[in-house]
Formats: structure tokens, sequence, C-alpha cells
């Protein structure tokens, strides 16, 4: 494959808006996550530690629990790390899940990579016990200070909420918009042939459940009801993991960022009708030593990496395109959170880890 020095990205595009679903662009009022926390005590530290009064404090309620007696002032361990532990209860959570938590160190700990997090409590709002957390910390290898438990943690206790017997249902717009809740609220009564759906003010739409269908079903079709929108959508970067998660179709509006490595050009070009059917003609083609992008034309030479496209270029297609320039992971991430902070990024970015 061709060593790119100085990389040239060129995304061809039109305007027109982007098809969604109705699930891209509300939620369903009470179907929501519930935020947890707990306090808790990190051992197993190389020395990287805290040594703050009210983690030996802990230490000696704990071991008090144990039937071991000894006073703070004997504690000298740097081994240990007190710690705030958060997680989000997912909605209809049952005992038994798993969920993920965030632990963060309270105390002058340096470190808590690699840790092993103590039974913890998490609490809801309300006081009450929701689940249990315990295991190993994998530390943000930018702040050692905070980490992350993948499946640490146990639902011990259930939110009592059931959709099954309720006779309407509320669905509530991520912006607020008078022309988008009329929009829902029409689709869904075209769907259904019959007027269920009644917006109540600019992001709020009651919907009647009809006669002889379960809520579950009534929820999946209303979902995927299609409605053009421009409403955002959300693209996840976990870097813990380095996955990149991105919705259908996130659209890129023209931007120009210029790196170390390579220039990332966007911008918008109209093409007539002759124009189009020219460029479907060429589409599908080989590139560099035989590599292909499916039915979108690629090419890559020294200087310059091109994406002509019917559609508006998306994040799917910005991603393919450095992948195919061979860039690192971290290139992708940064490009892609510096075009979120320069506002060219149709859709909201979320950074986990």
């Amino acid at each position: 494959m061709i060593i790119l020095n100085k990389l040239l990205l060129l995304l061809l595009l039109t305007i027109s808006l982007y098809g969604q679903k109705v699930k891209d662009i509300s939620n369903i009022v009470g179907i929501r996550e519930n935020q947890l926390i707990g306090y808790g005590l990190v051992v197993g530290l190389a020395g990287t530690g805290d040594k703050s009064q009210f983690t030996m404090q802990s230490l000696q309620n704990l071991l008090r629990n144990s039937y071991i007696k000894i006073p703070t002032s004997s504690i000298k361990s740097k081994n240990i790390a007190a710690v705030m532990v958060t997680a989000d209860l997912p909605p209809f959570a049952r005992q038994g899940d798993k969920i993920r938590v965030q632990v963060s160190a309270i105390g002058d700990a340096r470190s808590i990579d690699k840790g092993a997090l103590l039974l913890t409590q998490l609490k809801g709002v309300d006081g009450e016990v929701y689940a249990l957390a315990q295991g190993t910390i994998v530390a943000d290898g930018n702040n050692l200070t905070t980490g992350i438990i993948y499946d640490g943690a146990i639902v011990e206790n259930e939110i009592d909420f059931s959709l099954k017997d309720e006779p309407y249902l509320t669905i509530s717009l991520i912006q607020n918009s008078a022309k988008y809740a009329d929009k829902v609220q029409q689709v869904i009564n075209d769907h259904f042939r019959e007027k269920i759906a009644y917006a109540l003010d600019t992001r709020t739409i009651e919907v009647k459940r009809p006669f002889g269908i379960s809520m579950v079903r009534f929820i999946a079709e209303i979902e995927n009801l299609p409605i053009e929108s421009e409403m955002k959508r959300k693209v996840i970067i976990d870097k813990h993991q380095g996955i990149i998660i991105a919705g259908e179709d996130i659209v890129i509006n023209p931007v120009t960022i210029s790196r170390n490595d390579f220039t990332l050009r966007i911008k918008r070009t109209e093409l007539n009708e002759n124009d189009w059917k020219d460029a479907a003609l060429n589409q599908g083609v080989d590139i560099g030593d035989g590599v292909k992008i499916g039915d979108r034309p690629v090419e890559v030479n020294l200087n310059n990496a091109l994406i002509n496209t019917k559609k508006l270029p998306t994040v799917s297609d910005l991603m393919r395109a450095m992948k195919i320039m061979k860039l690192p992971l971290n290139e992708i991430i940064n490009t892609i959170e510096m075009i979120n902070d320069m506002g060219a990024l149709n859709g909201d970015l979320e950074i986990r880890g």
C-alpha cells in the first residue's frame, strides 16, 4: 500500500436532508437510565494510594467489621485509596444484570490503575441500594486517578416501573421543535390510520395505544417509523476499548482541518444530473492494491484521498477513508473530536473513558 506523507481528503457532497427514524430524535417518557453513586475503597495499589485521614478511618471501620481492632495511627499503607463509584442503571434492569462502573479517587492517590475495588453499595437518589460493585480497575491513560470496571456491578434491586397496562405513551423530542413535534404526530397518525397522536407542546407528543396491540410492539412500531429530520444523532468514542460507534448516516458539514500528516477538507459541491450519472459509472473502483469500499468510488495516490458520494459525507465515510490511509485509531479519534469542536459534526459526540 502507498505510504502517505501529506494527505488531502476531499469529500464531494450535495445539500439534502437525511433520513432518520422517530427513535433517533426522541425518547419515551419513563424509559430512562437512573444514576447510582457509592463510596468505596480500592486496595492492592503499588504505593500509589493515599494517606488521607478519611481513607484510614474507612479502612479501620472495614477491619472492625471483620472483628479486627486497630488504631488509625498504626495504618501506614499507601496501597489503598478512597474512591467515589458511579454507574447508570439502565431502564428495566433486572436482578443479576451486570453494568459498568466509573471509579474516581477522592484523596491524594497518584494512580488507581489495576487496583481492586472492594464490595461497594451503589445507591439511587432515594437512598435505596440498587447494585453492588466490585472488581479490578482499568485506569484512564490520561488520568490515572479515574478508571472503569466493565461489568463491575451486579443489579440487586429493580425499579418498579411497568408499561404493560398503560393506555397512553408519551414521546419527548430530544430538541424543542414545533416543526418536528408536528411531523412526529403526522407520521404516527398516518401509519396507524387514525388520530391517536396529539402534540401537547413543541416537544411532547401523547399517543393512545390502539386496541389489540401490546405496548412493546406499539413502541417498536413507533420508534422505527421513518422521518426526514436534521436533528442530531450520537457518535460514541470509547477510548479505553479503542472503539468508535456512529449511528447511521451522521453527516459532516464543510470543514478544513490541517494535521501534521494530512489535511482533511470536506467541501460542498453542487452536481447536476449528468454529473451524477457520470459519477455512478465509476462506483466501486479498486484502489491501491485492490482495496474496495462498497459502492462508493475511492481514489488514493501520494497526495490525495478522494471520496465521491451521491449522499452527504458521513462519519462512516470519513473512518473508511482514514483507514485506507493507514492512519492509527488515535488520529481518527482526534480528527472526529476536532470536527466536533468546530461545529461541523451533525451529531452529539459522547466521550467515554
